[in-house]
C-alpha cells in the first residue's frame, strides 16, 4: 500500500449539528471538526472525537472559503467592550466594566464530557491569576448535546457548589445559529482560523487582551492548564 501523506489542513462538515446522529457514532464524540492528521493515536480521537466522522460522506470545505459580510467587518471592528449582556441573574452588565482586564471567555455546559476538568481548571487559573487582572467569563450554551439544559438558578448552583466556580457565569446564549448572542459574533468574526465561523462544542475558548482583542482562540479539547503561558504574557505586556 503507497504510504500516505497528511497535511495539517481543517475541515467543518456542512451539517447541522442539532439533527440526530443516523450512524453509530457513539454520542459522546464530538460530531465537529475533522483533519487530515485524524490518525487512531491521535490525541483528538484519544479525547473523544468520532474517528466515524473522518470518513463521512458530509461534504467539506475549506474554511478558508468563507467570506465576511460587512455586518461581520463592523463586528470584527469593535471591542469587546462594546457589548452588554446579562449576568446569571438576568442582570444588564456591560463588558467595559473588564477595561484593562486580560478575558478567558468559554461557553460551558453542566453535562458534557469535558465539564468536570475544564471546571477545576478554569478555577484554579482565575484562583492564581484574579490579582493580577484575569477574568473568566463563562456563558452557558445548550445547543451541543443539550448538556446545559437547567434553569440559570441551577446552573449557578452546579457551578458555584461542586466546583467553587467564583468567576462571572452569564445567562444561556447561543453561540452559533440566527440566534447568536452579538457578544459572540464578535469573538468569532475577530478569530476565525480553521476553526471558521463556528463553534463547534462546549467550552471552545477564546483569550481577549487588555484592549478587549481577541488575540487567540482554542478548541473544547485545549486545557485551560495549557493556555496559561499565553495568559501570563497578556497580563505582563
Amino acid at each position: 500500500m503507497a504510504s500516505m501523506s497528511f497535511s495539517t489542513t481543517f475541515f467543518t462538515p456542512l451539517r447541522d449539528f442539532n439533527q440526530p446522529r443516523t450512524n453509530s457514532t457513539p454520542s459522546t464524540s464530538f460530531p465537529f471538526t475533522t483533519s487530515s492528521i485524524a490518525s487512531s493515536n491521535s490525541p483528538f480521537f484519544q479525547l473523544g472525537f468520532s474517528q466515524q466522522a473522518a470518513s463521512s460522506n458530509f461534504p467539506i470545505v475549506p474554511s478558508k472559503t468563507r467570506s465576511f459580510s460587512v455586518n461581520a467587518k463592523a463586528i470584527k471592528d469593535k471591542t469587546i467592550y462594546d457589548f452588554t449582556v446579562k449576568d446569571i441573574d438576568k442582570k444588564d452588565v456591560s463588558l467595559s466594566k473588564f477595561k484593562g482586564k486580560v478575558l478567558l471567555i468559554v461557553n460551558v455546559a453542566s453535562r458534557c464530557g469535558l465539564t468536570s476538568s475544564n471546571y477545576t481548571e478554569l478555577s484554579h487559573l482565575y484562583e492564581n491569576f484574579k490579582d493580577r487582572g484575569l477574568e473568566v467569563l463563562a456563558f452557558p450554551c445548550n445547543q451541543f448535546g443539550m448538556q446545559e439544559p437547567g434553569s440559570n438558578e441551577e446552573i449557578k448552583q452546579f457551578a458555584c457548589t461542586k466546583f467553587k466556580a467564583e468567576f462571572p457565569i452569564f445567562d444561556k446564549v447561543d453561540v452559533n445559529g440566527p440566534f447568536t448572542a452579538p457578544v459572540y459574533q464578535f469573538l468569532k468574526s475577530s478569530s476565525g482560523g480553521f476553526f471558521g465561523d463556528l463553534v463547534k462544542w462546549n467550552f471552545e475558548k477564546f483569550l481577549v487582551d487588555k484592549n478587549g482583542k481577541v488575540v487567540e482562540r482554542y478548541p473544547p479539547t485545549t486545557s485551560p492548564f495549557q493556555i496559561e503561558k499565553d495568559i501570563q504574557k497578556l497580563l505582563a505586556a
